[in-house]
């Protein structure tokens, strides 16, 4: 099996995009925390 060599641009690239998801993820939980809160408060009309 080969690895690949990445180059310092693709390693920095690959990093920024890791970042940016784990970022994206940590917003959907926290944004589907707070619906929950609001709708067992009773915040939420229906």
């Amino acid at each position: 099996m080969e690895l690949v060599k990445l180059t310092e641009s693709q390693r920095k690239s690959r990093r920024n995009r890791n970042v940016a998801l784990g970022l994206v993820l940590a917003g959907l939980v926290i944004l589907f925390y707070a619906i929950t809160i609001v709708k067992f408060s009773g915040g939420v009309a229906g």
